[in-house]
């Protein structure tokens, strides 16, 4: 009789127990639970985290809820409002914490992997093994020596408990997506495979932010290479530096590098970003235009020219008579 009412005490004490805020403060608390950890572990760490005050209650009460098993890994976030009970379902669900993650368009491969970074979804060293996987690019279809280019711009959700692997066949799958066939088709009657078409794309999304603009932009390589001129594009000759803190310089222009448009002749040996849909579908469709040379104005625009010495005078007016351009223009034109 005395032992018949100590388990109903304690019973009715769990029932209690079960249905009590863990602590009226409502604060987040995020944990990260290891792969493999039995739910006695996982309990552990929970307490550890202050989420269970009772550990003989909670590992109780999830026997009751047959949930003494395997969880799933990975980053979970506990209200404090939360009541054991529903803690225990979100742990049984694997309602892991998500993050949505913005990948602007034009970023590239090295600037997309501090945004995964900042939010602790990759390993930056891993990061750049993988993206340079030889075997893992060919089971992504692409033909060149790393992902630049290929890391789709988008929304994009993902968990900590992903892999580098994971995370970039996703952002890949998203690119094969958003070119068409039609796309590699056009770029084919251009005479463009899809690496170059994407190394184009690049260049173009990474010289103007600007939509609308970017047919101008596209027009102006595409005119240049028709020409036999150089594309002489700022970005390129800084893509490949260590460091760059944000102003091309003469020297930059100069640089040998296989990437530098203004050193090499058509486009560079690969892309120098990850374009977007407007970056890419300008390549495809230039405006009807003969410019050869752009600069840009104060609001971040640009002003188009179809000669030098018109080029000449768009740099005084829109950049103040920069003697540091001015000289850029004896690299500009080579002899």
């Amino acid at each position: 009789m005395i032992s018949f009412a100590i388990i109903l005490l304690f019973l009715v004490l769990l029932m209690n127990y079960s249905t009590s805020s863990i602590d009226k403060r409502n604060v987040n608390v995020i944990v990260d639970i290891p792969t493999g950890y039995s739910f006695f572990k996982v309990t552990e760490i929970l307490n550890q985290a202050g989420l269970v005050k009772n550990r003989v209650f909670f590992y109780s009460l999830a026997i009751v809820k047959r949930a003494v098993r395997s969880i799933r890994a990975g980053e979970y976030e506990f209200n404090t409002s939360l009541t054991p009970a529903a803690m225990i379902d979100k742990l049984l669900h694997g309602e892991i914490k998500i993050h949505k993650v913005i990948i602007r368009e034009d970023l590239s491969m090295r600037e997309i992997a501090a945004v995964l970074d900042k939010e602790k979804l990759i390993n930056k060293e891993n990061f750049f093994e993988v993206a340079t996987d030889e075997e893992f690019l060919k089971s992504l279809g692409i033909e060149a020596d790393s992902v630049e280019g290929y890391l789709f711009p988008d929304t994009y959700f993902f968990d900590r408990s992903m892999s580098t692997r994971q995370i970039m066949k996703i952002m890949v799958s998203q690119f094969w997506k958003k070119v068409t066939p039609g796309m590699i088709k056009r770029a084919g009657e251009m005479k463009l495979d899809i690496h170059k078409f994407v190394t184009f794309a690049s260049i173009i999304g990474k010289e103007s932010g600007d939509d609308a603009e970017k047919p101008m932009i596209s027009a102006v390589f595409h005119n240049r290479l028709r020409k036999r001129m150089r594309l002489q594009s700022d970005p390129t000759a800084v893509y490949d530096l260590d460091s760059f803190e944000g102003k091309v310089l003469r020297s930059h222009l100069r640089r040998k590098s296989p990437y530098n448009t203004y050193v090499i002749k058509g486009l560079p040996p690969g892309p120098i970003a990850n374009p977007g849909v407007a970056s890419l579908k300008a390549v495809l469709y230039p405006a009807p235009v003969n410019y050869l040379y752009f600069v840009s104005k104060k609001d971040g625009s640009h002003f188009f020219s179809a000669s030098l010495a018109e080029h000449k005078r768009a740099i005084n007016r829109y950049r103040y008579i920069n003697n540091e351009l001015i000289q850029q223009l004896k690299v500009q034109e080579p002899k």
